[in-house]
């Protein structure tokens, strides 16, 4: 297992998101309640850079005619076409079985840790 300091709790309040480059991948570590994720910045779609979309919420379930907004801060949503991913799981919402690759973060002191496999 590779680990990598990425940033700091101190550069991402709640929230916040930071875009990093670990070797040659582009990696958003994103800071939801007080809980680090880690997402690879590349949506399945056409490859576009994924991290650098809109961290919001989405539209839930409900009776026709009725919107009701929720999740937010947990949903990123894709620059280019607005493909909407949950942060926490990197699974698409529209599809579980589609997902970016998520990785887990530790906290060492101030430091964020990223683990990655080799």
């Amino acid at each position: 297992m590779n680990k990598h300091v990425v940033a700091t709790v101190s550069e991402l309040p709640i929230g916040s998101h930071k875009v990093v480059k670990v070797g040659s991948i582009e990696i958003g570590i994103f800071n939801v309640e007080n809980e680090f994720y880690a997402l690879k910045s590349v949506c399945p779609h056409q490859q576009a850079s994924l991290c650098k979309g809109v961290v919001d919420g989405t539209n839930l379930h409900s009776d026709a005619h009725q919107y009701i907004f929720g999740r937010d801060g947990e949903i990123l949503r894709c620059p280019w076409h607005n493909w909407e991913f949950d942060i926490k799981t990197g699974c698409a919402l529209f599809d579980n079985s589609l997902k970016v690759a998520s990785y887990k973060v530790t906290q060492d002191g101030d430091n964020l840790v990223l683990h990655m496999k080799k």
